[in-house]
């Protein structure tokens, strides 16, 4: 028997949920966070949230399931027919562009990693490990045949991931370093490609 869908208010409560986890999840981590705390940031009481979701686990779950999916588009997005460094330097402008437009979603994530994934460690060791691999091939590929600089390219995808992220998860420490009249993410997505273009450069290792 299929469940009933969900009612309109069903669906609107359900959103506020995840929205106000979201909220509460990135600033005060997981073991910081309180069902509490969500229900107030949703405007709904504690019984109302434990209608939705059975846990606050319950509800961990349900953002980190769906960050998985959005995190892992554009590397999903890299075409091995591509023009290898267009390829490339349009993932780190894809996640230049997340770490701008879902910086809670991004702390969210480096708060589940620094507590050795606990709840995602499984999604890590086989969807995600699954697809970099591929990705990997195809950037040694490359490599070997001279279309870009022969480099590691898992660590070439970790240091992608390191540098965009940095400006989400390090946001408030950045924007105190630059000072006002800076625009960060501008700023860091013209440096970050020119950095890939140079070290991509097939005869980058000629040098």
């Amino acid at each position: 028997m299929k469940p009933r869908p969900r009612t309109r208010i069903q669906r609107q409560n359900r959103d506020a949920i995840l929205e106000a986890a979201l909220e509460v999840f990135s600033a005060q981590g997981f073991r910081g966070a309180t069902l509490d705390q969500i229900a107030a940031a949703a405007s709904l009481s504690k019984p109302n949230v434990l209608y939705y979701f059975a846990s606050k686990e319950a509800i961990h779950l349900a953002l980190l399931g769906g960050l998985m999916d959005s995190w892992l588009a554009p590397l999903r997005a890299l075409d091995p027919a591509g023009e290898p460094l267009a390829e490339i330097l349009g993932y780190v402008r894809r996640k230049v562009e997340m770490s701008r437009d879902f910086p809670r979603e991004s702390r969210l994530f480096a708060n589940e990693i620094l507590q050795g994934a606990p709840r995602m460690l499984d999604a890590i060791e086989g969807e995600l490990k699954t697809l970099v691999d591929e990705k990997a091939a195809v950037i040694r590929a490359w490599g070997a045949a001279g279309r870009i600089a022969a480099v590691d390219p898992y660590h070439l995808i970790f240091s992608i991931w390191a540098l965009t992220q940095h400006y989400a998860d390090f946001d408030v420490q950045v924007r105190a370093v630059l000072g006002p009249g800076h625009d960060p993410f501008a700023e860091a997505g013209q440096f970050i490609e020119e950095l890939f273009t140079r070290l991509l450069a097939p005869d980058a290792r000629a040098h």
